[in-house]
């Protein structure tokens, strides 16, 4: 499958055809739109649109409207192939701030390289319960330098409401958790998603992180899934480049503050 195959089918399966992410959300389809609308500390946003240059400044008002009257901050996720193509120019004049741009990765499972190995005295654990879940949190804090509240309360959920849609994972160094990440599996469709993977300072640069995109890669392939996809950062793309992902598109968020 070449890459402009891979992107529509990218977008056919996880954007046009989104599924909730979690027991709280539901997904709406309405006016050429994609929305997620979830509880408090879920995922609010707009994961695909359908819009020309005529109608999308009133699809763009009728959002804000919609989730500003549920109280909800939310996100517009833009990709770079999303049309029209100053859909991010329109969304900052309607009062949205744009966030880091990143760069959509896919990679096939079977094609990547997946031979990379542990340092010497870390070993890589499932996170199956609330220990497990403080250990991801702690490392998020201190490799992104941010609250993790919401990415406790959320992993919690999931875990306990939805478990076979996630994969947790957490390296050790003895006792200490040096790095973490989490896999979103969608049931009915050939992609995982990677998602939060982090090194705290002082183990990067040693081989932690892709250790642990081989751990949830094979753990996608014994799920039956094809395809794992990223939304890279600009260090995490070299490695995983080097592994075997393609850069497809870029990925911005843009986010109202109701």
């Amino acid at each position: 499958m070449n890459h402009a195959e891979l992107l529509a089918l990218f977008d056919h399966e996880l954007r046009a055809g989104a599924r909730p992410d979690g027991p709280d959300a539901r997904v709406e389809r309405t006016g050429g739109v994609v929305r997620q609308v979830a509880s408090a500390g879920g995922w609010n946003g707009i994961v695909w649109s359908a819009l020309d240059q005529a109608g999308a400044d009133a699809a763009i008002a009728g959002q804000i409207r919609h989730y500003s009257g549920l109280g909800l901050d939310f996100e517009w996720k833009v990709y770079g192939h999303d049309r029209p193509a100053d859909l991010g120019r329109r969304l900052r004049a309607a009062g949205f701030t744009s966030g880091e741009e990143e760069t959509l990765m896919i990679g096939e499972i079977g094609a990547l390289a997946l031979d990379t190995a542990l340092p010497e005295g870390v070993r890589v654990v499932p996170v199956t319960d609330a220990a497990g879940v403080d250990h991801v949190a702690d490392v998020h804090e201190k490799a992104f330098g941010a609250d993790s509240s919401w990415l406790r309360q959320q992993l919690l959920a999931r875990l306990s409401a939805d478990p076979d849609t996630v994969v947790a994972v957490v390296a050790l160094a003895g006792d200490q958790p040096v790095s973490a990440a989490r896999m979103e599996l969608v049931p009915g469709t050939p992609f995982a998603g990677l998602w939060g993977g982090g090194t705290v300072p002082g183990w990067r640069g040693r081989g932690v992180y892709r250790s642990l995109v081989t751990h949830r890669a094979r753990a996608a392939a014994a799920r039956g899934f094809r395809y794992l996809q990223v939304d890279a950062s600009s260090e995490s793309r070299p490695i995983l480049e080097r592994l075997g992902f393609a850069a497809l598109t870029t990925t911005t968020p843009y986010v109202y503050t109701t």
